[in-house]
């Protein structure tokens, strides 16, 4: 037996939020990767810029209000908020300047060589700028509402992530300076083709280029932009809000204007308009963050989709899996999973095909009596839920759990609600203090021998859209076990049901936690016969690091896939020497949670696919899923996805001992995501060389 951990105190675990930050750090290597296509490099560029906006809005407020309350415990990795904050603010700085540094060095030079140019309004050449000033005359000007800043009129409130102008402006004849705010309207495009189209021009410069417009008969002064992020964590207490619906839509209508945590600007800004702004905004001076690039980058994604192939990586279509390739279209997915469970893999086979397919059969079959189905995020034109609608309308019992509080996509799911209402679907928000996570879909279908249970469980949302780019594993089944479970599990979700045991299924928040540790434990009894792979998004939990040390003490081999936050230190002498994380960031989001324990050749080897990560939140207070695979072929398919992501050296990052990500050097230029296409389009019956 080894060293007992807690001897290794806080220095067994890592601080939840740099780990955060360091996927960030994992994105910019992408984008700064020659070897990755020049739009693919913006596209990196966006996400990184909206990971550090949201990381703002959920993560960084939660310290503040820790701060402000004046809470000075420490955090798992002996870090006080206030130490957290400072540590934050310095690698946010550092990744952002990085970002800056490679935006304004290397990628608009490329972009302008690619005929992408990004052109400055007081670049362009007197005709040019004649041309657009014609444009802001009649798209632009009408929607400007210009807000002066004096004692008459205080500032203005400012909305989350919208990009604003602050201008001083000067009387002619009495000299007198004033200070007014111009709104840049998101409704309209940021980015405006100049000329042939090669060339770009920012709204805001074609704004500032055309201050004279707005203040008539004033000179104009200093403009500079600034970009504020607000508190965007819903505070809504289930217990005391008569109408959950109604409650969240007034928070929505609140978090527009949150508390001010980062203000952005550009690094030659007027002092005193920088000072202006900190006064009015009420931050501190550590909140302001100096840019030198182009704010609000995460507008990137326009860029990203133009009509330049030749610019991108290659196109992947998601392939039809094999058993329900039908005659001139899908297969009767029914009689399919009567002959044995689907695997799904995703985007490398076809979501439309598959789990969009089997609702909208479900939808069509007069022998459908009843759907159940989960909604988390879902994609704004949805064929699911234009399925489920079209299956209320024709007398099916349809039932809809949708969850409000799914963060950023809450407006979305209150209309998503109201819609299903309206068509007579039996709509559920969940059960009070749990965010319902899961991602399952129940079918009961009437058969010659009684009624027959069918049903979808997925480690990724019910999302079409997000379907195409994130990696996600799901599985069609009608095991009498598993279905019987999904009902019992919907029956707890929509009424009173107190079930707290499953026959199969692994539940959050009854037993996930418990049962991941019970199955960990057994594995290091192996000794070094012992085998765990867990592929998750996120670990944090305390307990279930611990007993992954404990494992690894007794001399099991653990290798975990995690592609975001991991608070485990690998490689620790004693505590972690048989531990390895690895992180795989490539074309597609790497998104499935994969549990597998012993060798697969074991007898008593067992594999979980589902929804929950290893992290607090998941296990405690979210209803997740997890639904063992137990077919071997189905066993062996996920074993070589997870063997293929552990050989990649293409676009892998491994965790050293000392908390940082290195990114690995590539001997044999696998690519994990490359292979399992060409495995798809094996698998379909198109081969490639």
């Amino acid at each position: 037996m080894g060293i007992n951990i807690e001897e290794f105190g806080v220095e067994r675990f890592s601080n939840r939020e740099l780990s955060r930050l360091e996927f960030g750090s994992r994105l910019l290597d992408l984008a700064e990767d020659p070897e990755t296509p020049l739009l693919e490099q913006c596209k990196f560029v966006a996400i990184f810029a909206e990971m550090i906006d949201e990381f703002f809005q959920v993560r960084v407020v939660s310290l503040e209000d820790q701060v402000a309350a004046g809470v000075d415990k420490r955090s798992r990795d002996g870090m006080r908020p206030r130490e957290q904050l400072r540590a934050i603010h310095d690698r946010v700085v550092s990744l952002c300047d990085r970002q800056d540094n490679f935006v304004l060095g290397s990628l608009l030079p490329r972009l302008s060589d690619a005929g992408i140019g990004l052109v400055r309004y007081e670049q362009l050449s007197r005709d040019e700028r004649d041309e657009l000033r014609v444009y802001f005359e009649k798209n632009v000007y009408p929607v400007l509402t210009p807000l002066a800043v004096d004692p008459g009129h205080p500032f203005p409130m400012i909305s989350n992530l919208s990009l604003n102008i602050v201008v001083l402006v000067r009387e002619q004849t009495t000299g007198e300076e004033r200070a007014a705010r111009i709104k840049v309207p998101s409704i309209l495009p940021r980015f405006h083709a100049v000329g042939d189209g090669s060339r770009w021009c920012l709204l805001e410069d074609i704004i500032i280029g055309n201050l004279d417009r707005l203040f008539p008969g004033m000179t104009i002064g200093r403009a500079d932009l600034f970009r504020v992020t607000r508190n965007a964590d819903l505070s809504i207490d289930d217990d005391e809000a008569d109408d959950l619906l109604v409650a969240l839509e007034i928070e929505l209508r609140r978090r527009r204007f949150g508390e001010a945590l980062r203000l952005e600007v550009h690094r030659d800004i007027a002092p005193d308009l920088l000072e202006l702004l900190v006064s009015q905004l009420e931050v501190e001076k550590s909140q302001v963050y100096l840019s030198d690039a182009a704010l609000g980058l995460g507008d990137l994604w326009f860029l990203y989709g133009l009509d330049r192939p030749e610019l991108k990586s290659e196109s992947w279509s998601p392939q039809t899996p094999p058993r329900l390739i039908g005659d001139g279209g899908v297969a009767n997915i029914f009689q399919v999973m009567r002959e044995g469970d689907i695997l799904l893999h995703h985007p490398y086979e076809s979501f439309s095909d598959s789990v969009e397919a089997f609702v909208s059969q479900a939808a069509a079959d007069v022998d459908v009596v009843a759907i159940k189905q989960t909604l988390y995020r879902t994609s704004g034109d949805s064929p699911i839920v234009a399925s489920l609608i079209r299956a209320a309308e024709s007398g099916k019992q349809v039932a809809a759990l949708v969850e409000l509080k799914a963060r950023f996509d809450e407006a979305a799911n209150i209309e998503w609600a109201k819609a299903l209402e309206d068509a007579g679907v039996h709509v559920v928000y969940g059960v009070m203090g749990l965010k319902t996570h899961s991602k399952t879909a129940l079918v009961v279908r009437r058969e010659k021998s009684g009624l027959r249970r069918y049903a979808h469980i997925g480690t990724g949302n019910y999302n079409s859209r997000t379907a195409r780019v994130y990696e996600d594993f799901g599985i069609l089944t009608c095991d009498e076990e598993i279905t019987q479970d999904v009902g019992e599990l919907f029956n707890f979700l929509t009424g009173f049901s107190k079930q707290v045991t499953y026959q199969k299924l692994v539940v959050s928040p009854i037993d996930t936690r418990s049962t991941i540790i019970s199955l960990i434990d057994a594995e290091a009894r192996k000794g070094v016969n012992g085998l765990i792979h867990i592929k998750v998004n996120g670990l944090t939990d305390i307990a279930i690091i611990d007993s992954l040390y404990r494992a690894s003490q007794q001399g099991a081999t653990v290798r975990l896939i995690v592609r975001g936050l991991c608070c485990l230190r690998p490689g620790v002498e004693g505590l972690s020497d048989n531990i390895t994380v690895r992180s795989v960031v490539g074309e597609f989001l790497e998104h499935s949670r994969v549990f597998v324990f012993g060798q697969l050749t074991d007898v008593d080897v067992l594999m979980y696919i589902g929804s929950a990560d290893l992290m607090e939140r998941n296990l405690d207070r979210r209803i997740e899923v997890l639904v063992p695979i137990e077919n071997p072929r189905l066993q062996a398919s996920i074993a070589e996805t997870l063997s293929l992501l552990l050989s990649d050296d293409t676009f892998s990052w491994v965790l050293g001992t000392d908390r940082r990500w290195r990114r690995v050097v590539s001997v044999n230029q696998r690519s994990a995501q490359s292979e399992l296409k060409t495995r798809a389009l094996h698998k379909a019956g198109i081969f490639t060389s």
